[in-house]
């Protein structure tokens, strides 16, 4: 796996303006139940690259293990996971994407079927300011994957930011703008094959 895999990636955050300082600590069940229930969801982003460079596009989710991310010009790349694996088009490239098993990126502990964050050695850290939680997640079998930092506000709970770290130690965060949950998304927007297709790789 390419070590540059996961900044190129995502991580993905929100900026948190207008949250009251009253909000409380979010529990692991809290956040779990949030993210079981997560089932759309679509909005902007912006992208801050390790190299403090910045990124824009659009973000589709559809759990379980699909995810996509559209990203503007001049970068116009595509970055999108669904069938087990993630594939990186590059509008530079004529060969097709590049492709990794989900499983070996931290996006996958969010985009199970189940997430339970209570599991043993799955959370390394929680910690709250009084406005956001943040939880800091790995997969517990393949901690040398990296980690995920997940920052939520509450009341109600929604997720703001995620602050991806590679193998590494290179972090890549991605802010959230107006992101909308519940609407259908088809699923013909995270098959991989149907995409090469459309691109002419098949």
């Amino acid at each position: 796996m390419k070590t540059r895999i996961i900044p190129f990636l995502v991580a993905f955050a929100m900026s948190v303006h207008g949250v009251g300082v009253s909000a409380q600590q979010l529990s692991l069940p809290q956040i779990s139940d949030y993210l079981n229930q997560l089932q759309t969801a679509q909005g902007g982003f912006t992208q801050i690259n390790d190299d403090g460079t910045l990124s824009t596009g659009q973000i589709y989710i559809k759990r379980p293990g699909r995810i996509r991310f559209e990203y503007n010009p001049p970068q116009e790349s595509l970055v999108m996971a669904g069938g087990g694996q993630l594939a990186i088009f590059d509008p530079r490239s004529n060969t097709g994407p590049d492709r990794y098993p989900l499983s070996q990126t931290p996006l996958n502990v969010i985009l199970q079927r189940n997430v339970d964050l209570t599991a043993a050695r799955m959370v390394t850290g929680s910690v709250s300011d009084g406005t956001i939680t943040t939880v800091t997640v790995q997969d517990p079998d393949n901690p040398q994957y990296g980690n995920i930092q997940l920052v939520f506000t509450a009341n109600p709970v929604e997720l703001r930011q995620w602050i991806i770290t590679d193998d590494l130690g290179n972090q890549t965060t991605m802010v959230l703008n107006d992101l909308t949950t519940g609407a259908p998304i088809g699923d013909i927007m995270f098959n991989i094959a149907a995409e090469m297709r459309k691109r002419g790789f098949e």
